[in-house]
C-alpha cells in the first residue's frame, strides 16, 4: 500500500502564490502518471493537472498559465507551484497517483489518493 501526504495549502489573497506537495511513501516498486485534483464545495472533483513518470503535462484551462506541475521521481514527491490565484481556485486539492506495489509481483496498477489540502483565496 502506498500512502500520499499533501502539504503547502492555505489562506491567500487573490493574485498571490501557493505550491502544493505530495509525498509517496509505501510499498512502492514504481510510481506513474500522477496529479492533483480539486473539489470545491457543491461541485464535482477535478483534475487540475497531471504528469507522467516521463515528465509530460496538461492542465484544466482554467489553470494554464498560471499553474505549474512537476515531480521529482527520486524523491517520489509531487508539486503544484500556484501563482496568479483567483477566489475561484479555492477548492481542497487532492493528489492522485498510480503505481506499482513491490509485493505484488504480478505489477499490476494500482490507484491511491491523499487526504486533501485546504485552499482559500480571498479576494
Amino acid at each position: 500500500q502506498v500512502q500520499l501526504v499533501e502539504s503547502g495549502g492555505g489562506l491567500v489573497q487573490a493574485g498571490g502564490s501557493l505550491r502544493l506537495s505530495c509525498v509517496a511513501s509505501g510499498s512502492i516498486f514504481s510510481v506513474n502518471d500522477m496529479g492533483w485534483y480539486r473539489q470545491a464545495p457543491g461541485k464535482q472533483r477535478e483534475l487540475v493537472a497531471a504528469i507522467t513518470s516521463g515528465g509530460s503535462t496538461n492542465y484544466v484551462d482554467s489553470v494554464k498559465g498560471r499553474f505549474t506541475i512537476s515531480r521529482d521521481n527520486a524523491k517520489n514527491t509531487m508539486y503544484l507551484q500556484m501563482n496568479s490565484l483567483k477566489p475561484e481556485d479555492t477548492a481542497v486539492y487532492y493528489c492522485n497517483a498510480h503505481y506499482q506495489d513491490r509485493r505484488d509481483y504480478l505489477r499490476r496498477t494500482y490507484e491511491s489518493w491523499g487526504q486533501g489540502t485546504q485552499v482559500t483565496v480571498s479576494s
